[in-house]
Order: structure tokens, then sequence, then C-alpha cells
């Protein structure tokens, strides 16, 4: 059986909250890469400033092979209600490549106010903050 310890330790090596995520990227921390693991018109309509489109279903060595096996991923969804993030997750951890997954995914990270593209006007246009 495994210890109450060793359970939470593993948990925080593979999940991350928004607030662990924003404030990474306000230290400068380019280790860490958000992927937005729900379609592309989702990303299109909304996503993390960012992030990358990367949706689960089109996970792949051939759509993956571009990407650096030294960084730390960190895959989201819609939120609770949505298992794209742990599709993701598992599609890329099986690709070899090193993953967290954010805890409540766009929805959390709105709750917590945190800009979304949406807020930048960013949408499907190509802006500075995206």
């Amino acid at each position: 059986m495994i210890s109450q310890e060793a359970f939470y330790a593993a948990k925080l090596a593979y999940e991350i909250d928004a607030a662990d995520v924003a404030y990474a990227l306000s230290e400068g921390d380019a280790s860490l890469v958000l992927v937005d693991a729900r379609s592309a018109e989702a990303y299109a309509h909304e996503t993390i400033p960012g992030a990358l489109s990367l949706p689960h279903r089109l996970m792949a060595a051939d759509s993956t092979a571009h990407l650096s096996r030294e960084l730390t991923y960190v895959t989201f969804c819609d939120g609770i209600g949505c298992n794209g993030s742990t599709k993701g997750a598992l599609n890329l951890t099986r690709l070899g490549f090193k993953v967290k997954e954010l805890q409540g995914g766009i929805d959390w990270w709105k709750r917590d106010g945190y800009a979304t593209t949406r807020d930048a006007g960013c949408g499907k246009e190509v802006c500075d903050v995206c």
C-alpha cells in the first residue's frame, strides 16, 4: 500500500494548478510549455496566452516530432468536466515527454483571475499576447 505522503508527492509530480503555472511563467520559467489539448476550434475561440494547440486526438510521433523532450508540457482542457487534458497527458507521456496536467483547466485558470486570449482580444487573430 502506498503511503499518504507518497500519494501526495506523486500527485504534485503530475499535476499543477493555475497559480503555480502563472508564477512560473511570470518568473520566466521557460521549461514549462502549456498545451491546449482541446480541438483546434476551441483553441481558436479562447485559450491561455502562449499555449500550443495540440488536440489530444491528433497527438502522435509525427505531430510532436518538433517538440523538445527537455521541457515539461502542461496539458489542459475546459475543466473538471473534460478529460481531454488527461488524454493529452497520457498520449504525451506514452510518446516520451515530461507532462503535468493543469488542475481545473481553462475554467479554473479564469476563475483564478488569469487572462485568456479572449480577454486579450486575440480570438483567431495573431497578437503579441497570444
